[in-house]
Parts: C-alpha cells; sequence; structure tokens
C-alpha cells in the first residue's frame, strides 16, 4: 500500500536518492549549501515536493510551484517539474497519484491552470500525461539553458 503526501525535512535523503534515476542525476554532497537549500524549500510556501511513500521509503515523486500572478483575475498558476518514479515501482499508479495530489493543491490555492513540461521522448510519456489531464496543444515551451558560476552548460541528458 502507497501513501501521498507533502515531502518532511527528514526526507531529503530518500528524495535525493530518488533523484538518481531522474537525468542521471548524481547524489550531491551534503553540505551547508545543499542543506540550506533543503530547509529553504521545505519552508517556501509556495513550493511544495509531493512524494508517494511505499513502506514509509519515497518512490515516487513531483514538484509543485505556485506562481503569484496579476492576470487572470488575480489568480496565480502552478508548474509542475521532477515527476519521477522509481523504475521497480513504475506502472503502478504513483506518479498519476503524485500529480493528482499536486492538482488538488493547486485548486485549493485557487490556480487557474497547472503547466508541466517534460523532457522524456515518446509517446508512452505524452500518452501518460494525457491521461492524467494534461494537453500538448494549447502552449509551446521554450528553454534557454544557463551556465553554472564556471561557465558551463549542464543540460539533462
Amino acid at each position: 500500500m502507497y501513501r501521498i503526501r507533502e515531502a518532511e525535512h527528514k526526507d531529503l535523503d530518500d528524495l535525493l536518492d530518488l533523484y538518481t534515476q531522474l537525468h542521471h542525476n548524481p547524489i550531491p554532497n551534503k553540505d551547508n549549501r545543499l542543506v540550506d537549500i533543503w530547509d529553504s524549500i521545505i519552508d517556501c510556501r509556495c513550493q511544495h515536493i509531493i512524494v508517494a511513500t511505499v513502506d514509509e521509503a519515497i518512490v515516487s515523486s513531483c514538484t509543485l510551484i505556485i506562481v503569484q500572478n496579476l492576470t487572470q483575475g488575480q489568480r496565480p498558476y502552478a508548474w509542475i517539474e521532477n515527476v519521477i518514479t522509481k523504475e521497480e515501482h513504475r506502472n503502478q499508479g504513483l506518479a498519476t497519484a503524485c500529480l493528482e495530489f499536486a492538482r488538488n493543491m493547486a485548486k485549493k490555492a485557487g490556480c487557474y491552470k497547472i503547466m508541466l513540461m517534460t523532457g522524456v521522448k515518446g509517446e508512452g510519456i505524452e500518452t501518460f500525461y494525457e491521461k492524467a489531464g494534461y494537453n500538448k496543444n494549447d502552449k509551446k515551451a521554450f528553454v534557454q539553458w544557463l551556465p553554472d558560476e564556471n561557465g558551463e552548460f549542464h543540460k539533462p541528458l
């Protein structure tokens, strides 16, 4: 049985482990900078990390950002990123449950839309997001990659 909830302060290590399956992301050094970033995420009222747990272990997740807005009747909009499920737990409805939890949070916040982008290619992923209620026809996304402090670009694979 699984449980869907918002990430808690204690979840950092499990989440970092899950993120290794997102664009082959290595686990970063757990230094003061990383802990400060994590504290900032947990404390932010507009950023939410939703997790699915099985036997208390995090196996799926997505990030929901709620952006305040001066248009659309001053209703906020939401953005979803970092949708991931551990390989051995895929095709069990966990990511769908995380997206539904995020959708309910966005509705409760009064958002007028949710946007989601994925770098994963293929008809299967498009079908998955379409079944979750997203469409690929209303907007076109443009991405500009920015260099890090060393002038290097780190575009995900």
